[in-house]
Parts: structure tokens; C-alpha cells; sequence
């Protein structure tokens, strides 16, 4: 088994799915592969970026991802496993409030941007108001699809794409339905933290280092991805237990828009947060949970806030 370094240049990115797209590297089941992620700013965010800065993103370079990676003998039907082996954080981040994109959207229309610096534990979020414990993770890891032509890297997709899953972190398998020979590869948009739910639309983005292995389930025919953790997913954050709030309604996309608006108003009257502050907190760490889905009309969203977050 060898394992390869892949250090990125403008030639390993590319910003869309493509079946057409020629194979940076080529490797065996089994071998390790190590990627250095640009942020999903497509590094146009740097340390000491401002808001002017935000206002002028390019909107064509953003979500950049690193591949494709040729695995050799895979074919469709087959699921490719990759085994998230390490992640070596840069220690700086970016959250940002994007003008039409979010949960809240309609709420928050004008840009914000928070840029945060953490250790091997925890980001400094809001100085003296929060730190966030970190949980680095990739949330765009997919194969190509079967389809022909050029496909947005923003939505998730079947084989995979920009799933935001933050439990595909150190120690997790994920497991891929494969649509192409080879399988395609390519990953991107890695997280330093981020809630269930990514509600603002960005999680603490960051670029980083991570190392990951690849191996074959022969005509495995999964549908969708499938993946597995190595213990507990919420260890990081849980001692000392959560504030919830919750959305109660007919519609799933309604019910989680209220979990969230009420756990601002309970961020901004007990912490003296502006309101953009407490919806960027909350895409950072705090967890949606469908807490009840079986009892219609009405469903139920749960808002878990950490309560170690709170400085």
C-alpha cells in the first residue's frame, strides 16, 4: 500500500461535479491519500479579511474542491469506503452571513462575518461570550454521478457532494455508491466546528490537511451514502448538558426556522448578543434535531445549545 502526498495547486481544484474531469491522481484500493482543503471561500478569505472583504467575493470561485482522484477497479454499483484518518487544522476560520442564503435568510439580509482563531480544543467564537469547542470535518466528499455534464457542488447529491455532515470526522467511515468507473473522487470544504443543521449557511470554515484511506465494497448497490463513527459524536460538548428550544408545526422547514429564531431570542436576552451574532453562533454549534416526527400534524424541531459554549 503506498501512500501518496497530494499537494494542491490550481490544477488539483475544480468547482462542479464532472465525470468528464481528467483524474489528478491515481491510486489502489487501500491506499492513504493525504488532501490540502481550501476553505469553501476558495481562499479568498484570509486571517485579517473584513467585511468589505466578504462583500467582494467572487461567487464563481467558491466551494473549490481537491481531486479527482482515480481509485483503480471501481465500477458502479460498487460503494467506495474512505476512512477519515487525520485532520491537521490551520487554527483560523471564517464564519460568514451571506445575503439570500441561510435558514433565516429572510431575516438577516445583510452580510456579517466572524473570523475566529482556535487551538487543538476549542475557537475563541466571541471572545469573552463563547467558545466553541472544535470538531474538525469535511462537509463536501462525494464521487462523481453518473449524469453527464457540469453539476453545482452546492446541493448534496446521492453520491455523495456537500452532505455537511459533522460526524464525518477523525475516525469515521463513509460510504459512497459509485456511478463511474474509477469512482472519481474529491473533497473539499472542511469545517474547524459546526451545529447540526449549518443554519446561517456557514459553518467556522477553514482550510486544513486531512489524510484519508480508500478501499472497495464490491456491488455493495447502496442508494445513498452510508457512513459510521468510531464512538461518540457529541463527547466534545456534552458535559455539562443543553439549553433547547423547539419549533412545533406542520412543516419540518418551518418547525426548524422557530427552534432557531427562538434560541436567538434566548441568546440575545441572556447574553447581550446582537441577533446576527446569535444566528451565526447557532450555525456553529448548535444541534436541529427532529425530535418528534410520527404524531401529525405537527412535528417537532429541537434546538440543542451547548451550555459549555457559553463563556
Amino acid at each position: 500500500m503506498t501512500h501518496h502526498h497530494h499537494w494542491p495547486t490550481i490544477h488539483t481544484h475544480h468547482y462542479g461535479w464532472n465525470n468528464a474531469l481528467e483524474p489528478v491522481q491515481r491510486i489502489l484500493p487501500g491506499d492513504t491519500l493525504s488532501f490540502e482543503i481550501v476553505d469553501a471561500g476558495g481562499g479568498q478569505l484570509s486571517r485579517s479579511a473584513t467585511l468589505e472583504t466578504l462583500k467582494n467575493l467572487d461567487f464563481g470561485s467558491i466551494n473549490p474542491v481537491t481531486g479527482p482522484v482515480f481509485i483503480e477497479g471501481a465500477k458502479p454499483g460498487d460503494a467506495l469506503c474512505v476512512e477519515l484518518l487525520e485532520f491537521r487544522t490551520s487554527g483560523w476560520g471564517w464564519t460568514a452571513n451571506i445575503p439570500g442564503f441561510g435558514l433565516l435568510a429572510d431575516q438577516f439580509p445583510d452580510p456579517y462575518l466572524i473570523v475566529s482563531h482556535h487551538d487543538a480544543q476549542a475557537a475563541n467564537f466571541l471572545p469573552g461570550v463563547a467558545r466553541v469547542p472544535i470538531k474538525p470535518f469535511t462537509g463536501v466528499i462525494g464521487v462523481a454521478p453518473g449524469e453527464s455534464g457540469q453539476h453545482s457542488v452546492v446541493p448534496p447529491r446521492r453520491v455523495g457532494g456537500n452532505l455537511d455532515i459533522r460526524d464525518l470526522s477523525e475516525g469515521s467511515k463513509l460510504y459512497l455508491p459509485i456511478e463511474v468507473n474509477g469512482a472519481l473522487f474529491s473533497v473539499g470544504d472542511t469545517h474547524a466546528a459546526q451545529g447540526d443543521g449549518e443554519v446561517c449557511g456557514t459553518a467556522i470554515e477553514s482550510p486544513m490537511e486531512i489524510t484519508l484511506r480508500f478501499s472497495l465494497l464490491e456491488q455493495a448497490n447502496f442508494k445513498t451514502p452510508r457512513f459510521e463513527t468510531a464512538g461518540p459524536v457529541t463527547r466534545h460538548h456534552d458535559e455539562k448538558g443543553y439549553y433547547c428550544t423547539t419549533g412545533i408545526g406542520p412543516d419540518l422547514w418551518q418547525a426548524s426556522r422557530d427552534a432557531t429564531l427562538e434560541m436567538i431570542d434566548h441568546l440575545t436576552k441572556n447574553y447581550a448578543l446582537e441577533p446576527i451574532e446569535a444566528y451565526l453562533l447557532c450555525s456553529v454549534a448548535v444541534d436541529l434535531r427532529i425530535s418528534e416526527i410520527v404524531d401529525a400534524p405537527n412535528w417537532v424541531v429541537s434546538a440543542y445549545l451547548p451550555k459549555a459554549v457559553m463563556v
